[in-house]
């Protein structure tokens, strides 16, 4: 059995109602702590020999405009105040969780801040890092990397970062989020063995 993910019932689309076979679907929650722990508790209930993780995201600039559709290769949990260091994380923190089975999209890496960032100069600071950010996905990723169970996403930018992205998240995300399950599809990684 494998285990297929989104943080709210939206982003599976019609996967929701019609799992695909030998998948088990399930939503973590919204933020990282809150998909950290539903995740862990999935990963310890159902056994899954992988996780794919999908859902929506927002990008920092044009690097992926809306529309693109990536696997994150790695996630990176850090926020605005630690990289103006304003704050600091202890050194034996974990801040980096790899994906460890690969999907067949283009791979970036991914920024998890604690959360959605609004401001430009905020914008400027992540964009140095990774061209996305996502507030789930650090929490999914730490729980199988611990678990030592595979794990993946696909994910579709549905907004630019910044102080206008709640309301490009509304417009887009239940489109392109459709059109995220679509692809996942057809790309076979429902099939992947």
């Amino acid at each position: 059995m494998k285990l297929l993910l989104a943080a709210f019932p939206p982003e599976l689309g019609d996967l929701k109602d019609d799992p695909p076979p030998g998948w088990f679907v399930d939503t973590t929650g919204v933020g990282a702590s809150t998909a950290a722990a539903s995740t862990a508790f999935l990963l310890e209930r159902k056994k899954p020999e992988r996780v794919l993780f999908v859902g929506s995201c927002g990008a920092y600039d044009e690097r992926l405009p809306i529309g693109t559709i990536f696997s994150p290769d790695f996630v990176l949990a850090t926020s605005v105040e630690e990289e103006r260091g304003e704050s600091y994380r202890p050194s034996i923190e974990p801040v980096r969780w790899l994906c460890t089975w690969h999907l067949p999209f283009p791979h970036h890496p991914v920024i998890t801040p604690p959360a959605i960032t609004r401001s430009e100069d905020g914008v400027r600071l992540l964009s140095r890092m990774a061209p996305a950010e996502h507030l789930e996905l650090n929490g999914v990723f730490a729980a199988c990397n611990a678990a030592g169970i595979p794990v993946a996403a696909a994910l579709i930018v549905v907004n630019e970062v910044g102080p206008y992205a709640h309301e490009q998240w509304m417009k887009n995300h239940m489109e392109l989020g459709q059109r995220l399950i679509d692809v996942v599809r057809v790309s076979g990684a429902l099939e992947m063995e």
